[in-house]
């Protein structure tokens, strides 16, 4: 069964340098890494286990080529969203005040549109060809080595909860008080299947807003030791969040950011 519109289905590495990104994510989260075999293309995909098994597919990676780099392009993880019609919705984040980049269509794989919301987050948009669910984001059951949580960093919290329950349907459902931070606000997807994720006002470090990804480990400090090894940067120590696991944000060396989640054993 597809993917209802406004669930996240990808999850996307842009990176200065592939193979390095392949061994960093091998180190940090134990991902297995292969050739996509897309013609035209030097595609990569990161999978939670063996390659030969689909459903441990987790996301991709590409080096940026020297014509993305022209254009703005920096080391960075970027999300897919599943919706019904791209062109409507491109349309759609244009009407509200967001921008789009590019569509294409890749074949076999689906039309996408990479596009920001009104406040600059990027983020695709994706109908995909395949009529089978994709299992990169664990909304359900906690997956070792999948995407766990998705959260807004962003300037202007109302006007993103806003623009992406009209675009997707998504409804707030609760909030964590943070105090001077402000409110961290919890999103559930239309329907009420599952939370996806939370929006909060963007701290002062970061430079835009942006979405952070968390993918989930077997042991959150062993995670630490293996990151930092690897060259990447811890921003934030490990902190426990509701339900007793911990969570933490970091970049990769090549400086993309993302975050993990896991318990403390």
């Amino acid at each position: 069964m597809r993917n209802e519109h406004g669930d996240f289905i990808w999850y996307e590495l842009l990176t200065s340098d592939a193979d390095a990104a392949a061994a960093f994510y091998k180190s940090a989260i134990g991902w297995n890494a292969a050739n996509a075999n897309q013609p035209g293309m030097d595609y990569n995909l990161f999978y939670a286990g063996d390659p030969s098994d689909t459903m441990n597919g987790v996301g991709g990676f590409m080096t940026i080529t020297p014509e993305m780099e022209a254009g703005g392009s920096r080391p960075a993880w970027i999300g897919y969203i599943a919706v019904e019609d791209v062109d409507n919705a491109v349309t759609d984040i244009i009407a509200a005040g967001g921008t789009s980049f590019m569509t294409m269509d890749v074949e076999n794989v689906g039309r996408m549109a990479m596009v920001a919301d009104p406040q600059g987050a990027l983020f695709y948009v994706m109908r995909g060809a395949s009529s089978e669910p994709s299992h990169s984001f664990a909304a359900i059951e906690p997956k070792v080595g999948h995407c766990a949580w998705n959260e807004l960093s962003t300037t202007d919290p109302e006007a993103a909860m806003t623009f992406y329950g009209k675009l997707f349907g998504w409804a707030k459902d609760g909030d964590l008080d943070m105090g001077p931070m402000g409110k961290y606000e919890f999103l559930r997807v239309a329907g009420g299947r599952f939370l996806l994720g939370a929006v909060m006002p963007k701290m002062p470090q970061m430079p835009v807003s942006a979405w952070t990804y968390y993918f989930r480990v077997s042991d959150i400090d062993a995670a630490v030791d293996a990151l930092k090894a690897a060259g990447g940067t811890l921003h934030m120590e490990p902190m426990e969040i509701p339900g007793g696991d911990y969570s933490l944000s970091a970049s990769d060396p090549q400086g993309a950011a993302f975050g993990l989640v896991g318990p403390r054993l």
